[in-house]
């Protein structure tokens, strides 16, 4: 089912705008090389509204936030909703800070957000007002399980319907919803938690699916959470004795380079609920 999201990637090689973290940038734009898309990265306000008039997508990231890069995810945000690229929120820590916080809230308000992507920690918190926090990575009593899965899919299609995004949530399980259907993927591996960016990387990857297919976002944004998880699978497989996360973060770019839609479409496991 996936492959052709994959295709239209490779096919149009989409500009991806990313407003992102310093601990990630060169992941985020390796990654997006490797699926065919192009990064471009800029944050001085002077001058994103203009980047973003070249791009095809817009990729907002919250990871190492401060005060002035807020007005630049807002003016990138203005400019992508006014020319209809699409836009991805990757709310890092959102529950850590009284700043991410009120930054994330403030995009929400005065952007159309495209897709939301996060960790059920943030998720729950940009949906509740509240949730556990632990860093930057979720909490462990909110880890996205068979368990768990019935009571959070209801909670992330009202974010859905509420904010109009695409809600992606990462766990053990990944879930991508909107307000009626949510893609249940079982793609993945738990060593993935052990390399810092994975998450980064998947929103920028998520800014190049929809990019290329505007028109399908929920579809979209399930087949590059997809394709992120069969990497990491792979590039797991692929690990020799002796080699830890390091090796596993260089071999997921190296997968996600050589991922064909034939592979994808073969190696994807998902269900609708």
């Amino acid at each position: 089912m996936f492959g052709p999201y994959l295709e239209a990637v490779r096919r149009q090689a989409p500009l991806i705008h990313n407003i992102t973290n310093y601990v990630t940038a060169n992941d985020c734009a390796n990654l997006l090389l490797a699926c065919g898309a192009s990064p471009i990265m800029a944050d001085d306000p002077a001058e994103v509204s203009e980047v973003q008039t070249a791009c095809a997508g817009l990729h907002l990231n919250l990871g190492t936030l401060h005060t002035g890069t807020v007005a630049a995810l807002l003016s990138a945000g203005c400019t992508a909703n006014a020319l209809g690229h699409p836009i991805v929120l990757d709310p890092v820590g959102v529950g850590i800070s009284a700043l991410r916080g009120t930054t994330a809230r403030q995009l929400l308000a005065e952007l159309h957000i495209t897709v939301i992507r996060g960790n059920l920690s943030e998720i729950k918190v940009l949906a509740r007002g509240s949730g556990n926090v632990h860093g930057v990575d979720a909490d462990a009593a909110d880890a996205l399980t068979e368990q768990t899965l019935d009571r959070v899919i209801p909670m992330v299609k009202d974010l859905a319907r509420r904010t109009g995004a695409v809600v992606a949530v990462s766990g053990a399980i990944d879930l991508v919803a909107d307000g009626k259907t949510a893609y249940c993927i079982r793609n993945g591996c738990a060593m993935m938690r052990r390399v810092t960016g994975t998450g980064c990387q998947l929103s920028a990857l998520t800014a190049a699916f929809v990019a290329a297919s505007p028109d399908k976002p929920l579809a979209a944004a399930a087949a590059a959470v997809t394709a992120m998880g069969l990497c990491g699978q792979i590039a797991q497989s692929r690990l020799t004795p002796g080699e830890g996360n390091a090796a596993l973060h260089s071999r997921i770019i190296d997968a996600m380079y050589n991922l064909t839609p034939r592979q994808l479409e073969e190696g994807e496991r998902f269900e609708t609920r």
